[in-house]
């Protein structure tokens, strides 16, 4: 094996920073110092303090040789309920997934269908103990059709629960009685804010809209950012009508906020150089291994594309409106600001087979990946929409398994970005096949291995495990590292890497 890579390439100052006007304390700097190298010239050092670091993009590599970027792909774990009460029906959609402490909760919209923003439409709520098995409580809240044996939280309210989307507030200076917040409306009303002390009873932030500049024809989102410090909202738009215009392609707007009322400007996302797309919902969260990368695990819509004749649709019973598209779903993330990086094109989960999955609307996911197992995560998905079977589906995931380093059976070597750590220790997520293996060096910022943590000193890693703690002849204590600009050399073998993470203890 070699020594390293040679000829290292400069990196450019470039990082924008972006403020608003209402105090939004600051947004992530994905590179935040620099040092001089002995030719006088200023190379770009990441600071990864403690943080658990996926490799969802390029942020921390700086070459590769024999290794790709692999995007999984969700295991179908089957549907885990049904739309099935007179409330709910064919047109529930919208689904919001909160993990609170032992309690999983969903929120979705209930309706039978209509206009959008009518006022039959409501907010419905589920619950478990385990992410797997749901029930529906009688909460005796609202009276719906002549009863108060339901479990809807919003009625009456219009349009609010047409698109209202809830979020567990992480902010440490939220009040206990503002623990939860949500946000819903269209563009004619603004979104509207609302806020809870438990999740299921709730009343009106203020009269006034909180955003009034989108259009908001789909799923809002909202959450504090930990890592920029304030709340940040993204929100529908419209690739060429601006903030008010349906015009163009679906997309998307952002906004942050410091106290969650005063909110800045608008500002369109941008996706690098891709094509296009219509993003019909985008599901942007912060994963909660890593808070610092947000996740946006949105639904994809195709108008026109259809796959259904009309003896097929009629023969599903699918809503005569609502098989003459088709829909699908899409990964990328962000690490703040307006920029999402759309690494991965190809779809996150495809239809699938059988009929009922290629309708209009039909496979969106619901915001917010949760843990579900001590090894894996869960994503819940939209399915069987605008017909009497529609459902919500779970698909789960290794934890941080989104996506990995990935190298065949020849093998191969990674080379990281220069950057400091906090921490004793390092620890991997990883899996190898039984003639697969990693290895790690770490190099200076210049690119030479350092004594005792060179590529020959490391102990070859076998094995399948969420966490692992990386040694050299045994020793794993990095904290003479620590602090220092330093580059990780990693050589794979038939194996993957999900992510990295430096411990403090």
């Amino acid at each position: 094996m070699r020594d390293g890579f040679l000829n290292i390439k400069k990196l450019e100052i470039h990082n924008k920073i972006r403020t608003n006007s209402f105090a939004c304390l600051g947004l992530l700097l994905l590179l935040n110092f620099s040092v001089f190298n002995k030719g006088g010239i200023v190379d770009q050092v990441l600071e990864l303090k403690d943080s658990r670091e996926l490799f969802v993009d390029h942020y921390l590599i700086e070459k590769f040789q024999g290794v790709t970027i692999k995007k999984h792909i969700p295991v179908d774990e089957g549907p885990v309920f049904n739309f099935d009460k007179p409330w709910e029906g064919p047109f529930c959609g919208y689904v919001t997934i909160i993990k609170d402490n032992d309690i999983y909760r969903a929120y979705y919209r209930g309706s039978q269908g209509g206009k959008d923003g009518n006022n039959n439409e409501v907010t419905c709520y589920t619950e478990s103990k385990d992410g797997i098995k749901w029930y529906k409580p009688n909460l005796r809240i609202h009276t719906i059709q002549g009863s108060k044996k339901n479990n809807v939280i919003l009625a009456n309210i219009a349009p609010v629960p047409h698109n209202f989307c809830p979020f567990l507030d992480n902010n440490p200076n939220a009040k206990p009685e503002q623990k939860y917040k949500g946000i819903g409306g269209t563009d004619k009303t603004g979104l509207l804010a609302y806020v809870s002390e438990d999740g299921i009873n709730w009343k009106e932030l203020q009269k006034e809209a909180v955003l009034k500049k989108g259009v908001f024809d789909s799923q809002n989102v909202a959450f504090w950012s930990e890592s920029e410090k304030c709340y940040v909202c993204y929100f529908r738009i419209w690739s060429d009508g601006g903030f008010t215009a349906y015009k163009g392609f679906r997309s998307i707007g952002r906004s942050t906020s410091s106290d969650f009322i005063n909110w800045s400007e608008p500002e369109a996302m941008t996706f690098g150089d891709t094509p296009l797309e219509h993003l019909y919902t985008q599901q942007t969260s912060p994963y909660f291994r890593a808070p610092h990368i947000y996740v946006a695990i949105g639904g994809r819509f195709m108008p026109g594309r259809q796959v259904l004749t009309e003896e097929q649709a009629k023969k599903l019973n699918v809503n005569p409106g609502y098989f003459k598209d088709c829909s699908d779903a899409f990964f990328m993330t962000s690490r703040g600001g307006n920029v999402y990086d759309r690494t991965f094109m190809e779809a996150f989960i495809r239809p699938g087979i059988g009929l009922d999955n290629w309708v209009s609307r039909s496979n969106y996911p619901a915001l917010n990946v949760v843990q579900t197992t001590p090894t894996e995560m869960s994503i819940y998905v939209n399915q069987d929409y605008a017909q009497p079977s529609a459902h919500l589906h779970r698909y789960s995931l290794r934890l941080d398994g989104f996506t990995s380093l990935s190298a065949p059976y020849k093998g191969g070597e990674v080379l990281s970005k220069a950057f400091t750590f906090s921490g004793k220790e390092l620890e991997i997520n990883y899996s190898t096949s039984a003639v697969g293996e990693l290895k790690f060096e770490i190099q200076d910022d210049n690119g030479k291995a350092i004594p005792g943590y060179t590529m020959d000193d490391s102990d070859t890693i076998i094995g399948d495990e969420i966490s692992k703690i990386v040694t050299w002849k045994g020793n794993k204590d990095v904290k003479p590292l620590a602090s220092k600009a330093v580059r990780l050399r990693i050589y794979m073998k038939d194996a993957d890497l999900y992510s990295i993470k430096f411990n403090q203890d």
